[in-house]
This record gives C-alpha cells, structure tokens and sequence, in this order.
C-alpha cells in the first residue's frame, strides 16, 4: 500500500512516488501547512487549483481543539476538513519542544500546559499514536524529543530517549492503511546523527523523517547534517525533512536526497504582506507599489498572477481586506509547488545539477537583496 518507487535520480537528488491510499504523492513534494485541519485562509479546491499534493495538520493543535476523537467520530481528517489527498500529522513532539516553559519531559513521555487554557496533559508515545490514528492521516510521526541543536549532552540524552520512544511508537501502532514514519534525531552532532540514522534506518518504517533541524542552526550545520544522514538512509523508502522549507532550502535539501518537504513560511509571509518574486521577497505594503500594474511574478501561472496587479494587492493589504491573505498564500505556495516541479522535472531529463546554481542564485541573491533593503 505504502510503495515507494523512485523514477530517476541526478547525484543525490530523487525523483519517485510514495503510493498512499488517498493517492500517489510524486516526489520530491513540498506540502502545505494546516495546523488546524485548514491551509489558513485557502480553501481544498484552492489547494487543489494551485497544485498541492499533500497537506500536514497538527496534531497537539488538533487534540487540543476540537479534540481527536471528535475529528474520529465526524470521518477522520479527510472528511472532517474536506481534503481528498493525501494528508500526514507531525507527532506533537515539535509543538512540546516550543513549549519550553510549561512542559516537564521524562522517560515515559511529556507532560504539558495547554496554550489555549492552561490545562495540563500528557502525551507519550502511545498517546500520540492513539491521536494520529483518530485523526486517520495517511502519513504520520513516531514520537520524539527534539532538542537544542547546539546542547550536545542533552542531544545525546534526547537522541537515546526518541529511539526508545520510536519502538514504542511502532508497538502502538494498529492501523495497516496509515504510514508510520521514524525520525532522526542528534542536534548537529556528527556522532549523534550517524547514530540515530543507523538505529531509526534498522526498524521496519516504510519512511523516515528528520527532525531538529531549522531550529537555530546555521545553514551549513543543517547542510552538514543532511550531507550526514541522508547516505545513511534506505534507499527505498521517502525522505521527510520536517519544518524546513524556504526556496533556497528546498533546492539545498533537494539536491541532497530529501523526497517530502513542509513549512509554514508561504503561508505566513502572505499573512505579513510579502510574496516571493523574481526581484526578491517583496513587503507589498510599500508605497513603491501603488501603482505597479505588473503582476507579483510575470512568469507564474497561478490565479493571482494571472489576474491582480501589485497595485490591486496592496491596497487590499492597506484596506485590510481579508482577500489579500488569500491571494498572496496563493501566489507563495503555488510559487514553491512550481519549483518543485521544475526540480522534479530536471531530475527525470537529466538537467537538475547543472541548474542549481542558476535556481541558487536567484534565490539567494533575493535574501541578499531584500537583507540590504
């Protein structure tokens, strides 16, 4: 059911499809963000019209509110929020980490404050398997601990503990139609990388994740990190770096192996007023756009580029018109779902390594460029 069939490769770079039981994802894929069972601000048939594939949610928001087993009784995640694709839920494991001054961490599991009314709970591994598996996600997360990157001790204490949990969470696991992914840990630590891949690729996951990474870091100790693990991995089964995902990222975690893909970051940036583009990240608030009848990319095909002007978005964002959340989360997304379909593409006629460079430059001399600004 769960069949992971690579088509091509280019060095380390992939191209496949993961066979789930709502659909084929065709990788490597970037999926959006819905925390709470929704994409903020876009509705299914939008993601659909812009290309998605695969949509995460939350596990810790969706417990929490309005409660897994409710989203069990209403159909599972894909009735409950009207997404016919495949979907996935992290572990919860990320959003107990964030909770850094409310949250007690032992061996047997993670006790915590609820961010919504102070209430207390408890996830373990086997709590957060019995969530996932109410909420009925086609892909979903053992349990882990993630760290400070730069803490090797306590790193070392995390990895030891996200492997325990890990055969705990495959212990738990009943259901044969959802897809159980392992997770890497160990901070930036070479040692503490190389060992987690080696024990997390021993267990029987048909996919493997790895966590801990863009949270502090440098760019080149992510890099290294990947340059590490990835070499490590089986090679027949999907890659997931969680959490990562500005273009320059995708194009990096591409190149060395990485098959799924999720952030936040599209979605977010639209909701702050800014938009990738050719000429770098614009902030459309700026007067400079009143009357800019250009559309936000002149090269993208999606329904904002082809029908608003930046003049139009900006004063939409300068009236507080709730359309222009959507429009521009349109334009981000579709603009990451593009160039992951350019570089998936590449791989399969051959041209991928020789336009990194070109793909790199473009985006990384956008960051200059709107740093400088």
């Amino acid at each position: 059911m769960f069949e992971f069939t690579l088509t091509a490769r280019a060095g380390r770079a992939r191209a496949g499809v993961f066979h789930t039981p709502h659909g084929d994802l065709a990788t490597p894929v970037f999926a959006p963000v819905g925390t709470q069972a929704t994409v903020k601000t876009l509705t299914p048939a939008q993601l659909t019209e812009l290309g998605a594939s695969l949509v995460l949610a939350n596990t810790y928001h969706l417990y929490l509110r309005p409660g897994d087993e409710l989203v069990h009784d209403l159909g599972g995640l894909h009735e409950f929020m009207q997404w016919p694709g495949p979907t996935l839920t992290d572990s919860g494991g990320f959003q107990v980490f964030s909770l850094a001054q409310t949250r007690k961490i032992d061996d047997d599991g993670v006790t915590f404050k609820s961010h919504i009314d102070g209430s207390t709970h408890r996830f373990t591994p086997e709590k957060s398997i019995q969530i996932q598996e109410n909420l009925g996600a086609d892909i979903i997360m053992a349990f882990d601990e993630c760290s400070d990157p730069n803490d090797h001790a306590y790193s070392k204490i995390a990895m030891e503990r996200t492997h325990r949990w890990a055969e705990r969470s495959l212990a738990a696991h009943t259901r044969s139609d959802q897809a159980l992914f392992g997770i890497v840990q160990g901070g930036v630590s070479p040692d503490l990388r190389t060992a987690s891949a080696k024990f997390i690729s021993s267990l029987p996951f048909p996919g493997i994740a790895i966590g801990g990474l863009s949270v502090g870091e440098t760019k080149a100790e992510m890099h290294a990190a990947l340059d590490l693990v990835t070499p490590l991995l089986p090679e027949d089964k999907p890659r997931y770096l969680m959490g990562v995902g500005t273009p320059e990222d995708l194009i990096e975690g591409v190149r060395r192996g990485i098959d799924i893909f999720d952030c936040v970051l599209p979605t977010r940036l639209a909701r702050h007023n800014a938009a990738f583009a050719p000429e770098g990240r614009l902030n459309l608030m700026n007067a400079a756009f009143a009357r800019d009848q250009r559309p936000i990319d002149e090269t993208c095909d999606c329904y904002t580029c082809k029908t608003f002007t930046r003049a139009y978005l900006r004063h939409l964002i300068v009236a507080k018109e709730l359309l222009a959340g959507t429009l521009l989360s349109i334009h981000n997304l579709r603009a990451l779902i593009r160039l992951m379909e350019t570089m998936r593409a590449a791989i399969q006629d051959g041209s991928f390594e020789s336009r990194v460079p070109k793909w790199l430059k473009q985006w990384q001399g956008n960051a200059e460029r709107l740093k400088d600004g």
